[in-house]
């Protein structure tokens, strides 16, 4: 197998709103909140007309991505067995993604991702994570892992407890290790660990400029370069209208955004980014060819509604 997935499967509600309605339920535009309280979760849901339902989770939408570029790939991931479970389930086998986990019927419910899309095409999340947050060790597939040339994790994923210990598990047990940062609420919540996890675990480290930036305490991008350039590691970094940048040590790739889109939604622009750029990376393509695929992927979704293609 080329890659596994490691991430929070989590049903997307797709919902478009206004700017009010992020301002009066207390949500910062752009961002993912993040709750475990079921009625506030469900409270939110009662004032929203559903656009659309896709099985998602920010690495899941990556691995399918993968996928239908014709890669081999599978995905870990926990849901319970309960009706959100079995569409989730359904969703990655129709996408040729091999789902290596066994569901049973857990104590919370399979995790839901409100999405908010406002007249601007920008997303704002609201997620309960329900039985997706609760995975464990148990849950990581050794043998899958070590017959798998990568894996990729997310830092929605990444908590204290049991998912730190299924987490800890896959990198120890991986070929290569590949990650996204996920948001910026992850990065200043983790901001020591994931630290540590880019300095010192991590191959590949995803990330948007605020996000790096944030990590690192800084507010010159150019510090990122350096920072890069000491640890050695590869980081891939959007930068919005400037484009994307991949670091290396001295190697050093960037590629523009394509022009004139018309843009519906930027759900998923990111996950789609890291199919593209992953993709040319594990058939030995060069930086800026990774650049160039992973643009042209993250190009294509923003011209829909929802994180996948098909």
């Amino acid at each position: 197998m080329k890659i596994i997935g490691i991430g929070n499967a989590i049903i997307d509600v797709i919902c478009k709103v206004d700017e009010e309605f992020i301002s009066a339920n207390n949500l910062t535009k752009g961002n993912m909140k993040l709750t475990f309280d079921e009625n506030e979760f469900k409270k939110l849901l009662a004032n929203l007309n559903i656009e659309k339902t896709i099985s998602g989770g920010s690495v899941a939408n990556s691995i399918v991505g993968l996928s239908q570029l014709g890669n081999e790939v599978g995905f870990i991931g926990k849901i319970s067995n309960d009706n959100f479970g079995l569409k989730y389930e359904a969703g990655l086998y129709n996408e040729k993604v091999k789902y290596i986990y066994k569901k049973k019927k857990e104590a919370l419910p399979t995790g839901t991702c409100l999405i908010l899309i406002t007249p601007d095409s920008e997303r704002t999340m609201f997620t309960y994570l329900g039985t997706a947050g609760k995975i464990n060790d148990q849950d990581v597939n050794i043998s899958a892992i070590k017959n798998s040339e990568m894996t990729f994790l997310e830092g929605y994923l990444w908590d204290e407890g049991e998912p730190k210990k299924a987490f800890d598990k896959a990198i120890q047990n991986s070929n290569k290790v590949a990650m996204s940062l996920s948001d910026l609420f992850c990065v200043e919540r983790h901001k020591t660990h994931f630290l540590d996890l880019v300095k010192n675990k991590l191959d590949i480290t995803f990330a948007n400029e605020q996000e790096i930036m944030s990590l690192i305490n800084t507010k010159d991008f150019n510090d990122v370069i350096e920072f890069s350039k000491q640890i050695k590691k590869l980081l891939v970094i959007t930068r919005g209208n400037k484009g994307a940048i991949a670091i290396k040590g001295d190697e050093i790739a960037e590629c523009g955004i394509q022009k004139n889109l018309k843009i519906l939604d930027l759900t998923g622009a990111g996950d789609l980014f890291a199919s593209g750029f992953l993709h040319g990376y594990i058939n030995n393509l060069s930086l800026k060819k990774n650049l160039e695929k992973g643009t042209e992927m993250s190009s294509k979704i923003i011209q829909k509604i929802g994180a996948r293609l098909n």
